[in-house]
C-alpha cells in the first residue's frame, strides 16, 4: 500500500483534551515517525508536531478525529515525496 509523509500541527487550547488526543494518537502509533510537544506556559496552550508516514485514508482518518476534539485545532500538510 502507497504510503506518504505528513506533518499534523496540533494546538491543545485546554488540557482536558489531553488524554483523548493521547488516545487517539495511540490508536495511530504504529504510522507515527516522530512527536514534538511544546507547552507555551504564557499563552495557557500546547503545540504538538506529529510527522506520519501512512495511506493517504489513514492519514485523514487521523486528522478528522483529533480536529473533532473539542479545544483541539489541527493542520494537516502532505510531503510532495512520492508516494511509496
Amino acid at each position: 500500500m502507497e504510503t506518504r509523509i505528513a506533518l499534523i500541527g496540533i494546538i491543545v487550547e485546554n488540557t482536558d483534551a489531553a488524554p483523548k488526543l493521547n488516545a487517539i494518537l495511540h490508536e495511530y502509533r504504529q504510522y507515527i515517525v516522530g512527536r514534538m510537544g511544546i507547552p507555551y506556559m504564557k499563552r495557557h496552550i500546547s503545540v504538538i508536531s506529529v510527522v506520519v508516514d501512512a495511506p493517504n485514508d489513514v492519514i485523514s482518518s487521523l486528522s478528522g478525529k483529533l480536529g473533532m476534539l473539542p479545544n483541539v485545532n489541527i493542520k494537516t500538510l502532505y510531503s510532495k515525496v512520492p508516494p511509496q
